[in-house]
């Protein structure tokens, strides 16, 4: 996974998330997120005869990342999804705009998610 090393242009806050359709993911009862992640490649596929590695890797997403994932639709900036996050979490969110845009910088790491 390549990382983006260049310096941000902008506001961060103005950005808008889409998620990676690549990817596939599900919501529990409770809320949790599960993100599946389908391994493939030469060396994938080694691990998978070999030692008994899953095709498709699951990600569990904690209380937030959960709670943001569902948000993410490429219309809603990342300002409006701060708003939904204040209102559902309160006091428990902050501080705020750090945990977010972690949280923002982790889904796009992974690439489950592009900022535009």
């Amino acid at each position: 996974m390549k990382r983006n090393n260049t310096p941000e242009k902008g506001n961060y806050l103005d950005k808008i998330p889409a998620f990676n359709e690549q990817f596939s993911w599900k919501q529990d009862a409770h809320g949790i997120v599960t993100v599946y992640v389908e391994n493939t490649g030469l060396f994938n596929r080694f691990f998978q005869k070999f030692l008994r590695k899953p095709k498709v890797s699951q990600i569990h997403l904690d209380e937030m990342g959960s709670f943001i994932l569902p948000l993410i639709d490429g219309k809603r900036n990342v300002y409006d999804i701060s708003v939904s996050v204040k209102e559902h979490f309160g006091e428990k969110a902050e501080p705020l705009f750090d945990r977010l845009v972690t949280s923002m910088h982790t889904l796009e790491a992974y690439g489950f998610v592009d900022m535009s």
